[in-house]
């Protein structure tokens, strides 16, 4: 066995590469990987909306033993004085700033800006070009929208989804959807 592979659920990639990486199998290999000597895991799910798969996926490896690895790409810029969370990833060209508090199992898309101050919860996806302004407060299983811009002292709840380009000005309640210039409620 190499030193990374991959588990999907996807029957057709079993026994093919993804980026010259093997996928194996389905998550059920998990406990025979940690048996044959795995450690890490970083979960490769996305969301558009939707952050409860990666959640699942990441409290499952964690279930089965095995620790979350932070991701953190070499053209990504986070301050020293940044608090970065177990399992997340800070994708190409991501810029996290001083005083910012990430979470577990984040995703900082490519591009993406979170300003000095700003808190983001566990499992938040703060997609592609999306800028959070300073003192930003991100909820739990919160999505921000590709390219979106969340103006500073802004609170955006648990589980709330802010579309793509939207621009919000007011905070937005939990498990809400917000779209817009300036954002509003969906529907």
């Amino acid at each position: 066995m190499g030193s990374c592979v991959i588990v999907d659920k996807d029957k057709l990639l079993w026994g093919r590469q993804v980026l010259g990486v093997p996928v194996l199998g389905d998550d059920s290999l998990l406990p025979e990987l940690l048996k044959q000597g795995a450690r890490f895991f970083a979960v490769g799910v996305g969301g558009t909306g939707d952050n409860g798969p990666r959640r699942r996926l990441f409290d499952s490896a964690v279930a089965c033993g095995l620790e979350p690895m932070t991701v953190i790409h070499p053209s990504s810029i986070h301050s020293p004085w940044a608090k970065i969370g177990m399992g997340c990833q800070l994708l190409p060209g991501s810029i996290v700033n001083a005083g910012a508090d990430i979470g577990t199992n984040v995703i900082i898309n490519s591009g993406s800006i979170i300003e000095h101050d700003c808190l983001i919860g566990d499992h938040v996806h703060v997609a592609s070009g999306a800028v959070l302004a300073s003192t930003v407060r991100v909820g739990a299983g919160a999505h921000i929208g590709c390219g979106a811009t969340v103006r500073q002292t802004i609170s955006i709840g648990e589980g709330a989804v802010v579309g793509a380009g939207a621009v919000v000005v007011k905070d937005v309640p939990p498990h809400i959807t917000v779209v817009g210039v300036p954002a509003q409620p969906k529907g």
